[in-house]
């Protein structure tokens, strides 16, 4: 995957790889989000969909996930932009996890 445009990479692959990059595991990537947040109310599925373009996540999520993976803000936004553009031209309903 290249990274020079980062509103042309959807939020899906970008954060599988800020996940691998950091060396963690769906599930470890939930339980830190988790913890973070205080939230216990994700888990390892939901990470799966965001990463297989089955769910994008909402500005909530966003801003936890920039912390734990170490991503700028706005690069998440963007990617999340480009996920629902991408989903929208394939006539695809987008739902955002809070």
């Amino acid at each position: 995957m290249r990274e020079g445009n980062s509103a042309a990479v959807p939020i899906g692959p970008l954060i599988r790889l800020a996940r691998r990059r950091r060396g963690l595991t769906q599930y470890q990537l939930a339980d830190a989000l988790a913890g973070v947040s205080g939230n216990d109310g994700i888990g390892r599925d939901e990470v799966s969909r965001w990463e297989r373009g089955k769910r994008v996540p909402g500005p909530y999520w966003q801003h936890w996930l920039a912390d734990v993976l170490d991503v700028p803000p706005d690069r998440l936004q963007l990617a999340a932009r480009a996920a629902r553009q991408l989903r929208s031209t394939r006539g695809v309903v987008v739902g955002a996890a809070r």
